[in-house]
């Protein structure tokens, strides 16, 4: 049995809650990050947001009027969390390491060890949410690979979410003939939230 296996009725509410009011939600009035547990729930919503903003639009767009009825075929609905989860994982690293990275700069920020407690509390914490196993444990380990080449001194500011916009690209449940056609478009669809986040964090954080 496919361990991934769930239906429409196992996507979580917070799911579609985030898609559907993306938009509304730009506008309500946001808190500053003042501390590292709000800088945590920080990283934790907006890798969520941008995963699942681009992800499901990108589906949508490619299927068009009959988007929803996909949603009743099981094998499809296994593709959509696999790619939500591997996304998403990739999105918490990019962000995690731009978060630390703007701080070392901008705020003098020094303990970077910091870094890798957050991202592993946050992994932990989507047990509850279904995060498989498995992809938390690859993401641990990639984190691990991925940190130990990280500059701080100009990650932030040398093209820091590339790895989640690739990874978007290369998880969508769309067949391969056509993601080649949309390559460049997928990738800027994601930059282009990521940009939208940075934004906000500029204007949010008070360390």
């Amino acid at each position: 049995m496919n361990k991934y296996k769930l239906t429409w009725k196992d996507l979580s509410f917070k799911d579609f809650k985030v898609y559907l009011f993306a938009l509304f939600k730009a506008f309500i009035p946001k808190k500053k990050i003042k501390n590292l547990d709000e800088l945590e729930h920080f990283i934790q919503t907006k890798s969520a947001w941008v995963t699942q903003v681009t992800l499901y639009s990108y589906l949508k767009t490619r299927m068009g009027t009959k988007y929803v009825l996909h949603f009743d075929n099981d094998e499809f609905m296994s593709s959509v969390n696999l790619a939500k989860w591997n996304i998403y994982s990739v999105a918490l690293q990019d962000l995690t390491f731009f978060t630390f990275s703007y701080l070392k700069v901008n705020f003098n920020y020094q303990d970077i060890s910091k870094v890798k407690e957050i991202f592993f509390k946050i992994l932990d914490d989507e047990t509850s949410n279904k995060m498989p196993l498995d992809i938390i444990d690859e993401a641990k380990k990639t984190f691990d690979e991925r940190i130990q080449n990280v500059n701080w001194e100009n990650y932030y500011n040398d093209l820091p979410f590339n790895p989640s916009a690739l990874s978007l690209y290369k998880w969508a449940p769309i067949a391969e003939e056509l993601k080649i056609l949309d390559r460049k478009i997928v990738l800027n669809s994601m930059i282009l939230k990521w940009d939208i986040v940075k934004q906000e964090f500029e204007k949010l954080i008070e360390f």
